[in-house]
Order: structure tokens, then C-alpha cells, then sequence
């Protein structure tokens, strides 16, 4: 998993800017906002805000920002109009991107898509083209300051964890569907501290790239990711060092 390990400390040096921040925190109001539409606006009865709330906390988002959000979701406040729709792709040298995206606008939205990836020598693809490639699985960060890593072990596979994983500073556990809440959780009530936890795409195999193609790659996922429509994308790249 060193492709997904390696693009996510990219992502996170890149969040880590003033300009960067502010495009996350759009991105977590924007979860927040379809999260409410969905599943109503009470975190403890919808897993999904909970989890959004607890993400744009660990981002430092004001409160104002999160019930202002929760609000527009249940039509409390006025507010634009959501889409969720995932894109498939293609990025230089076979490199398969699944992208989410948020949207008011998907004429908007798929054409300014097309126009970047075309840009950076790849190819918007059709639906099922490279969603085979990969599974939905819950992903959880726990950073690991204090954290004993055969102690967290216990911890999660007795909640039916798939994996654990190092990755830098952090342990990254990864979760079934229907595993992920439970195991989420067990991982909170430690006083384990999550540095993030998402419902992610995750490659069943990866397609090392390194060098000029490794920086072709990045490049044309960066493009995507500039676009405010997008939250999350996700790749079966494998960015080596050799």
C-alpha cells in the first residue's frame, strides 16, 4: 500500500498551507452539508455526519462553520443544491483515478474534468471502466505518539479490523463497511487520537510508476484535485523511489 501511504502524506503536506486549508475546509462543509440532507441532522442517529463533524474538528473548523453547514443540509438555512457523482479515469501510463466528486453544476463539473485530464495526457473514462480496480473500505489515521502498535492491534481486530498498517506518523487500520463504525469507535473510546477516518477507494493492486512518470502521474492528479468540485481522488499507483 506504499502508493496510497506515499500520495497521502503528499496530500498532507499539501493541506497543511493557508490556501490548501481553506479548500479542505470546503470540502468538509460540503460532506457536512449532503450528510445532513441524507440522514438528518443529528450526529448520534447519522454515522455519516458524526463522522464529518469529528473530521472538521480535527481540522480546526470554527463550530459556526459546522452547524451553519448542518443547517443548509436540513433546509434550516438556505443553501446550494448538491450532487454527488464519481468520475472514473485514467492518468498517464494506465493509472486508474476514482474521483468524487460534490457538485451544483455536472455539465460544469465533468467538462472542466475532461478539459484537465485531457491537459495532463489522460482520459475521463466511462462508468465501470476502472471501478473494478478497486474496493470501498473505512480507512482510519491514528497517529501514533503514545500509541503501543500491538496494543492498538488487539483493539481493532477485536472489533473485525481487515489490517494495520505503518505509515509514517501514523498507523493507518483499515475496516469493511461494515466494520469500519464499530472499529472507529473502539479506536475513540482508547483515547487513541484519529488524525482522520473516511470511507475510502482502495486499489486491489498497484501499478508502480517512478521518476518522470511518477511526476507525469502526480501531476495530472493535482489538476483533478484543483478543481473545487472534487473531494477525495483515489489511484492504483505505486509511487516508488527507484
Amino acid at each position: 500500500m506504499s502508493g496510497h501511504s506515499k500520495w497521502a502524506t503528499i496530500k498532507r503536506k499539501k493541506a497543511a498551507t493557508d490556501a490548501a486549508r481553506g479548500k479542505v475546509f470546503t470540502k468538509i462543509i460540503k460532506e457536512i452539508t449532503i450528510a445532513a440532507r441524507d440522514g438528518g441532522g443529528d450526529p448520534d442517529a447519522n454515522p455519516r455526519l458524526r463522522l464529518a463533524i469529528q473530521n472538521a474538528k480535527s481540522n480546526n473548523m470554527p463550530q459556526d462553520n459546522i452547524t451553519r453547514a448542518i443547517k443548509k443540509g436540513t433546509g434550516e438555512l438556505e443553501g446550494v443544491r448538491y450532487e454527488e457523482i464519481t468520475y472514473e479515469a485514467y492518468a498517464p501510463h494506465g493509472i486508474a483515478m476514482m474521483i468524487e466528486s460534490v457538485t451544483d453544476n455536472k455539465n460544469r463539473t465533468v467538462a472542466e474534468l475532461r478539459h484537465a485530464i485531457s491537459k495532463a495526457n489522460g482520459n475521463l473514462g466511462e462508468s465501470g471502466s476502472v471501478a473494478w480496480m478497486f474496493e470501498r473500505k473505512g480507512v482510519i489515521n491514528v497517529e501514533k505518539e503514545n500509541v503501543n502498535e500491538d496494543d492498538l492491534m488487539e483493539v481493532i481486530l477485536e472489533y473485525g479490523a481487515d489490517d494495520l498498517k505503518s505509515d509514517g506518523e501514523f498507523f493507518e487500520v483499515t475496516a469493511s463497511l461494515e466494520k469500519f463504525e464499530s472499529v472507529r469507535k473502539a479506536i475513540e473510546d482508547k483515547k487513541y487520537k484519529i488524525e482522520n477516518a473516511s470511507l475510502q477507494f482502495l486499489a486491489k493492486d498497484l501499478l508502480a510508476v517512478n521518476g518522470k512518470k511518477a511526476d507525469e502521474v502526480i501531476k495530472c492528479i493535482e489538476a483533478v484535485e484543483d478543481n473545487d468540485d472534487v473531494q477525495n481522488v483515489y489511484t492504483n499507483a505505486d509511487f516508488t523511489d527507484e
